[in-house]
């Protein structure tokens, strides 16, 4: 299972910070995606940031069957946006802005599921919208030491301290 550095986690004033979380592959991702997602209840913003292949849209797709989203979940990098059904009267937007270098005419419906209750937004390559997105949100930065391994580092604010609280315990 991946491993979180436990000895780094500190709950501030205004933002959680955990040193890193360690995924040794593909599978460990998606294993943290569904963790993460059981525990989401709508309204959460997720920010990944990564190079190409760091695996995010497998974190995104652990996060939906975390969330029970019944539908495969496939990367949007050409369609932009994909909305998913997910249990409890929630649904997943997952966003990937990687070719886009401004939101266009996406800017509004971005807009609109940011400040939907009951939608959990996932953005991939966000440099475009960085300035739509609230502060109050989860950013996984996501490094690539070696072909399997991967290095998040999570920020954000303390309304999703409770989150990785839960995974610690």
């Amino acid at each position: 299972m991946y491993e979180i550095a436990r000895a780094f986690l500190g709950i501030h004033a205004s933002a959680i910070i955990i040193s890193m979380i360690l995924v040794k592959n593909q599978y460990e991702m998606e294993r943290l995606g569904q963790n993460i997602g059981r525990l989401l209840k709508g309204g959460e913003i997720i920010e990944l940031i990564g190079d190409v292949g760091a695996g995010k849209t497998t974190f995104v797709r652990g996060l939906a069957m975390g969330m029970g989203v019944k539908e495969s979940i496939a990367s949007p990098s050409f369609t932009i946006n994909r909305l998913y059904d997910a249990k409890n009267d929630i649904q997943l937007a997952h966003y990937d802005f990687y070719r886009l270098t401004a939101p266009g005419i996406m800017e509004n419906e971005l807009q609109e599921a940011l400040i939907d209750p009951k939608t959990v937004v996932a953005v991939e390559w966000s440099s475009s919208i960085k300035h739509l997105l609230p502060e109050d949100r989860l950013t996984l930065e996501i490094q690539s030491p070696s072909e399997t391994t991967r290095i998040i580092a999570p920020k954000g604010t303390n309304a999703y301290g409770g989150i990785f609280k839960e995974l610690l315990s």
